[in-house]
């Protein structure tokens, strides 16, 4: 029978074995059925036919009840009918279900190694021994006690404490009658005793719009069908780099849902020629300002937009197009939210307990403790839920530098060293590494892709050969010098060469991104075009130039949303792009510039099948400094697939300006900067040039080439 101490630890929210008090239990040769509602009057147990069989008596005022039932040896799944007052209600007990993990799902995430992790943790709507409801599961190992809270219970929570599976830490319980749509959080008691603000569920799939921090039980979407495309090393990438909320609002400046963003960006997107979108984090944050960097809901998409199917109904959209959509990811940190994973149980559970190892001193977030398994597990797991369930092409890994190194931001004694006395986080590479071969050996044609701003060797080398596994880095170096380079007068450039040339000293020691990206354009750093020296006719030609020299350049190539039509003022996350601007023709210009290049790009084999490759480059002239020009050959696969790049980084017009080049025969005007089509002076070869017998540049043959001012001209060898 209950006895006081079990009903005051029921009725006080203190009962850590809630199944080990509540439900049907064999007592002294009989069954006895024990329940706990707050509220009701009275309550009866029926059985499978609703006949009753027992009425509970009230054993605590609060509404705890229990009874014996009569004629019934063996358990049985019964039900209750509970006398609310103001209606009497059939209901299914909690307590009478068994356990909702199986044996092989509670080993492996005690290993750490559940590679679905989503489909065990969280919530989800599901039939349980013929009752339709909600599982509910927490890792949340020292807690003392949990319960879920809902708007199905009242947020009580003394009603639904779960069971705990000690195999594993986790914390379940299977809700009768709870649905997609049913908001939630666990009331969670810490290994002190002490009650911890309630929790947001950290593999929700779906939670409330801020500033709201519950989270939403969400029904299973059907995950997209359509394959997006390859981003291999010797195929196009040319990315456009999104923040969903702030591309386009709505009337009032509201955000738009993901169907109204499909239906303007997608056109957007396909006739600039992008082959892929990369949207800023989209899973849930709190602050605005943080843009996603600080998520508190890492499997959840953002309710600003709209549910998870949505999402994914996006995806399948851009990718029924052949567009494919890459996702920012952000395993490195998290925000110290109270609602959040910070001190999930009571404990520093997912993040470092001392601050030299686990608070972000840039962000003011918390660090993720990749010694731990299970916490990797859930990260790693993370990574596949976006590929799985949403069908994503791959992610870019943010602030992959911060995660290898201990002391990154951080002054002496600032931080622990590793078992061997360095600097290198030796637990976040293994994670990092891990992760990337789950994901090639999972979704193979997925690639991931690190933001990574050092020197470390062999980011997008093989896992197996000793590297991090990522497909791609970004080339943080040469966006650095080359930004530097532009913002300056053009008359002091020739001081500056070597920052157009440095890049290719390293140009193939990585499988490379040449990202022109948000971050430079935020934190009054000011626009793209705003960076450019000059006049406004210059600044013009100025960011026309760097566009097509990056496009040129060896490198798959990323631009943040507005520098396409080249925004006048850096971006603001609380508005929208400045689309007015497109009515004037320079901004008109800089767009239709930008459809070229990707056309260009995208057709011109030599500009593309050797991105990562050495033999795919070759300078022409690295030297002529005194004029701030470069001139550089780029081939492809084929002997004849060859693209010849040279660019002026003056205004002064070159008339007669000599190349040596491999081949004899016709070189074709691909891309001319300075074509009055993209509001330049219209300067340039005719459309075409012949090479001829005349040697130059240690080669047999050359071309005469007039070179606009402030412009890039792009030829292609067409025999």
């Amino acid at each position: 029978m209950l006895d006081a101490a079990t009903i005051d630890a029921l009725v006080d929210a203190r009962a850590g074995d809630p199944f080990a008090a509540l439900g049907m239990h064999a007592v002294a040769g009989c069954l006895e059925v024990r329940a706990f509602l707050p509220t009701a009057r009275s309550a009866r147990v029926l059985d499978a036919d609703l006949r009753p069989v027992a009425c509970l008596e009230r054993r605590h005022a609060a509404g705890v009840f229990a009874g014996v039932v009569a004629r019934h040896a063996q358990p049985f799944a019964y039900r209750l009918e509970v006398d609310w007052g103001a209606q009497v209600e059939v209901i299914d007990d909690p307590y009478r279900f068994g356990p909702l993990l199986g044996e092989l799902d509670a080993w492996l995430i005690a290993e750490g190694r559940h590679e679905r992790l989503y489909d065990v943790l969280g919530a989800h709507p599901r039939v349980h021994d013929g009752a339709a409801g909600t599982g509910f599961a927490l890792w949340a190992p020292n807690a003392r006690r949990v319960a879920v809270v809902g708007d199905f219970n009242c947020w009580d929570a003394r009603r639904h404490p779960m069971r705990l599976r000690r195999e594993c830490g986790v914390w379940e319980i299977f809700l009768p009658g709870v649905a997609a749509g049913a908001r939630y959080k666990f009331a969670v008691t810490g290994p002190a005793g002490e009650a911890l603000p309630l929790k947001a569920d950290p593999v929700a799939h779906a939670a409330e719009l801020r500033p709201a921090t519950a989270s939403v039980v969400s029904a299973r979407h059907t995950a997209p069908s359509a394959a997006p495309p390859a981003a291999a090393c010797d195929r196009p990438v040319s990315i456009y780099e999104v923040h969903a909320g702030s591309w386009r609002r709505g009337p009032g400046n509201r955000h738009l849902d993901w169907n109204e963003i499909a239906d303007r960006l997608l056109p957007h997107v396909r006739a600039l020629g992008f082959t892929h979108i990369e949207l800023l984090p989209v899973m849930e944050h709190p602050f605005d300002g943080s843009w996603g960097y600080q998520p508190t809901g890492l499997y959840a998409p953002t309710a600003r937009h709209g549910p998870p199917a949505a999402f994914a109904a996006f995806v399948e959209r851009f990718h029924a197009a052949g567009i494919g959509v890459l996702l920012d990811w952000v395993p490195g940190h998290f925000p110290g939210d109270a609602h959040a994973l910070a001190r999930l149980d009571g404990t520093h559970l997912y993040e470092h307990a001392d601050p030299r190892q686990g608070l972000h001193p840039d962000w003011d977030t918390l660090i993720y403790n990749y010694g731990r398994t299970e916490v990797c597990n859930f990260l790693a797991a993370n990574a596949l839920y976006w590929l799985e369930r949403f069908g994503l092409a791959g992610l870019r890994v943010d602030a992959v530098a911060s995660m290898l190194y201990l002391d990154y931001s951080r002054a002496p004694g600032e931080w622990i060293p590793n078992v061997h006395g360095g600097r290198e986080n030796l637990e976040a590479v293994r994670f990092l590494r891990d992760t990337n071969r789950l994901v090639s050996r999972l979704h193979p044609g997925a690639v991931t892709i690190a933001e990574e701003s050092t020197a470390w060797p062999g980011v997008s080398e093989p896992a197996a050969q000793g590297g991090l596994g990522f497909s791609y880095k970004w080339n943080m170096g040469w966006m650095h010098d080359v930004l530097d380079y532009m913002r300056r007068d053009p008359v002091h450039r020739q001081h500056h060469h070597h920052q157009l040339t440095f890049g290719l000293m390293y140009a193939f020691s990585e499988k490379f991104v040449l990202p022109l990206s948000h971050d430079e354009v935020v934190h009054g750093k000011g626009s793209l075009l705003a960076k450019m020296p000059g006049d406004r006719w210059q600044k013009f030609a100025n960011l026309r130039l760097l566009l097509a020299f990056m496009w040129a350049h060896p490198g798959k190539k990323l631009l943040f949303m507005g520098g396409e039509f080249g925004q006048a003022t850096e971006w603001d996350h609380d508005g929208e792009l400045d689309w007015g601007a497109l009515a004037d023709r320079h901004h008109d210009g800089v767009m239709r510039l930008t459809a070229d290049l990707n056309r260009a790009y995208r057709d011109t084999p030599a500009l593309h099948q050797r991105d990562c490759d050495a033999g795919g480059f070759e300078w022409i002239d690295f030297a002529d400094r005194e004029q701030s020009i470069i001139a550089f050959l780029r081939r492809g696969r084929d002997d004849d697939a060859l693209a010849l790049a040279v660019c002026n980084f003056t205004p002064v017009p070159r008339h007669g300006y000599r190349l040596g080049v491999p081949r004899a025969g016709r070189w074709r005007e691909l891309v001319n900067t300075d074509s009055a089509w993209y509001g330049g002076s219209d300067l340039g070869n005719g459309g075409a040039v012949e090479s001829v017998a005349a040697p130059s540049h240690d080669r047999a043959f050359s071309v005469s080439l007039t070179l606009p001012p402030l412009a890039c001209v792009i030829l292609a060898w067409t025999g």
